[in-house]
Protein backbone atom coordinates (compact mmCIF):
# COMPACT_ATOMS: atom_id res chain seq x y z
CA UNK A 1 0.00 0.00 0.00
CA UNK A 2 1.04 3.16 -0.96
CA UNK A 3 0.64 6.59 1.05
CA UNK A 4 -2.75 7.03 -0.27
CA UNK A 5 -3.81 3.71 0.24
CA UNK A 6 -3.13 3.85 3.92
CA UNK A 7 -4.96 6.87 4.41
CA UNK A 8 -8.27 4.65 3.23
CA UNK A 9 -7.14 2.14 6.07
CA UNK A 10 -5.88 4.64 8.37
CA UNK A 11 -7.54 7.31 10.42
CA UNK A 12 -4.16 9.38 10.61
CA UNK A 13 -3.10 12.23 8.04
CA UNK A 14 -0.44 14.24 7.54
CA UNK A 15 1.98 15.34 9.66
CA UNK A 16 1.28 12.51 12.10
CA UNK A 17 0.64 9.96 9.01
CA UNK A 18 3.57 7.95 10.06
CA UNK A 19 3.90 5.48 7.06
CA UNK A 20 5.39 5.94 3.84
CA UNK A 21 4.29 2.13 2.41
CA UNK A 22 3.18 -1.16 3.99
CA UNK A 23 1.88 -4.30 3.19
CA UNK A 24 0.51 -7.61 4.69
CA UNK A 25 2.95 -10.60 4.16
CA UNK A 26 2.16 -14.38 6.07
CA UNK A 27 0.28 -11.85 8.82
CA UNK A 28 2.91 -9.60 9.55
CA UNK A 29 2.58 -5.76 8.71
CA UNK A 30 5.64 -4.54 6.85
CA UNK A 31 5.98 -0.77 6.89
CA UNK A 32 8.73 1.87 5.87
CA UNK A 33 9.27 5.73 6.62
CA UNK A 34 12.08 7.78 4.96
CA UNK A 35 13.64 10.17 7.90
CA UNK A 36 13.93 13.39 5.68
CA UNK A 37 15.05 15.85 8.50
CA UNK A 38 12.10 17.93 7.32
CA UNK A 39 9.84 16.18 9.75
CA UNK A 40 8.31 17.96 12.11
CA UNK A 41 9.45 15.56 15.30
CA UNK A 42 12.97 16.31 14.30
CA UNK A 43 12.59 20.13 14.28
CA UNK A 44 14.65 21.18 17.55
CA UNK A 45 14.97 17.34 18.45
CA UNK A 46 18.62 18.08 18.90
CA UNK A 47 19.97 21.06 17.03
CA UNK A 48 23.06 19.65 15.01
CA UNK A 49 22.40 16.01 16.08
CA UNK A 50 18.51 15.43 15.29
CA UNK A 51 17.37 11.93 16.18
CA UNK A 52 13.42 10.58 16.15
CA UNK A 53 12.22 10.60 19.62
CA UNK A 54 11.41 7.22 20.92
CA UNK A 55 7.79 7.93 21.39
CA UNK A 56 7.34 8.76 17.75
CA UNK A 57 8.98 5.26 17.05
CA UNK A 58 6.33 3.67 19.21
CA UNK A 59 4.12 5.39 17.06
CA UNK A 60 5.45 4.56 13.83
CA UNK A 61 5.18 0.99 15.16
CA UNK A 62 1.66 1.40 16.27
CA UNK A 63 0.55 2.67 12.80
CA UNK A 64 2.08 -0.48 11.31
CA UNK A 65 -0.03 -2.54 13.38
CA UNK A 66 -3.13 -0.49 12.39
CA UNK A 67 -2.40 -2.22 8.84
CA UNK A 68 -2.71 -5.67 10.37
CA UNK A 69 -5.99 -4.20 12.17
CA UNK A 70 -7.51 -3.08 9.47
CA UNK A 71 -7.06 -6.50 7.83
CA UNK A 72 -9.86 -7.36 10.69
CA UNK A 73 -13.39 -7.27 9.67
CA UNK A 74 -14.39 -6.35 13.60
CA UNK A 75 -12.34 -3.01 12.64
CA UNK A 76 -14.97 -1.91 10.17
CA UNK A 77 -16.08 1.23 11.46
CA UNK A 78 -13.58 1.39 14.72
CA UNK A 79 -10.47 3.45 15.66
CA UNK A 80 -7.59 1.83 16.92
CA UNK A 81 -6.73 3.16 20.37
CA UNK A 82 -3.59 2.36 21.91
CA UNK A 83 -4.13 0.91 25.37
CA UNK A 84 -1.11 -0.20 26.52
CA UNK A 85 3.13 -0.25 25.19
CA UNK A 86 5.48 -2.30 27.08
CA UNK A 87 8.41 -3.64 26.84
CA UNK A 88 10.06 -0.73 25.13
CA UNK A 89 13.44 -1.14 24.57
CA UNK A 90 15.66 1.56 22.26
CA UNK A 91 18.36 -0.46 20.81
CA UNK A 92 20.39 2.74 18.40
CA UNK A 93 19.11 6.15 17.53
CA UNK A 94 17.00 6.96 14.09
CA UNK A 95 18.83 9.83 12.04
CA UNK A 96 17.68 12.20 8.88
CA UNK A 97 18.07 10.34 5.96
CA UNK A 98 17.82 6.33 7.67
CA UNK A 99 14.64 4.63 5.95
CA UNK A 100 13.17 2.69 9.45
CA UNK A 101 11.58 -0.69 8.46
CA UNK A 102 8.63 -1.83 10.73
CA UNK A 103 7.61 -4.95 11.46
CA UNK A 104 4.12 -5.74 13.65
CA UNK A 105 2.47 -8.70 14.19
CA UNK A 106 -0.23 -9.19 16.39
CA UNK A 107 0.07 -12.14 19.72
CA UNK A 108 -3.46 -12.11 20.52
CA UNK A 109 -7.07 -11.22 20.47
CA UNK A 110 -9.29 -10.81 23.50
CA UNK A 111 -12.78 -9.01 22.58
CA UNK A 112 -12.26 -5.35 21.51
CA UNK A 113 -8.19 -5.74 22.62
CA UNK A 114 -5.74 -6.66 19.85
CA UNK A 115 -1.90 -7.15 21.78
CA UNK A 116 0.77 -6.93 19.03
CA UNK A 117 4.80 -6.71 19.11
CA UNK A 118 7.04 -4.62 17.23
CA UNK A 119 10.29 -4.14 15.89
CA UNK A 120 11.77 -1.12 13.88
CA UNK A 121 14.97 -1.59 11.90
CA UNK A 122 17.53 0.73 9.64
CA UNK A 123 19.32 -1.58 7.71
CA UNK A 124 18.54 -4.16 9.44
CA UNK A 125 20.08 -2.97 12.56
CA UNK A 126 17.04 -3.22 15.82
CA UNK A 127 16.15 0.18 16.73
CA UNK A 128 13.05 0.17 18.67
CA UNK A 129 11.13 -3.37 19.89
CA UNK A 130 7.81 -3.13 21.90
CA UNK A 131 4.93 -4.87 23.23
CA UNK A 132 1.96 -2.88 22.49
CA UNK A 133 -1.98 -3.33 22.94
CA UNK A 134 -5.55 -1.72 21.18
CA UNK A 135 -8.93 -1.59 21.57
CA UNK A 136 -11.07 -1.05 18.65
CA UNK A 137 -13.22 1.59 19.83
CA UNK A 138 -16.64 1.93 17.57
CA UNK A 139 -16.86 5.72 15.89
CA UNK A 140 -19.26 7.98 16.88
CA UNK A 141 -22.77 8.25 14.97
CA UNK A 142 -23.15 11.12 13.15
CA UNK A 143 -26.09 12.97 13.38
CA UNK A 144 -27.38 11.75 16.59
Amino acid sequence: MDKEQLKELLPHREPMLLLDDAEVIDGEAIGHITITGEDFFVQGHFPGNPVVPGVILCEMLAQNCCVLLGQNEAAKGCTPMYTSLDKVRFKSPVRPGDTVELKCSITRERGIFHFAHGEASVDGHLCCVADMSFALVPGEKSGE
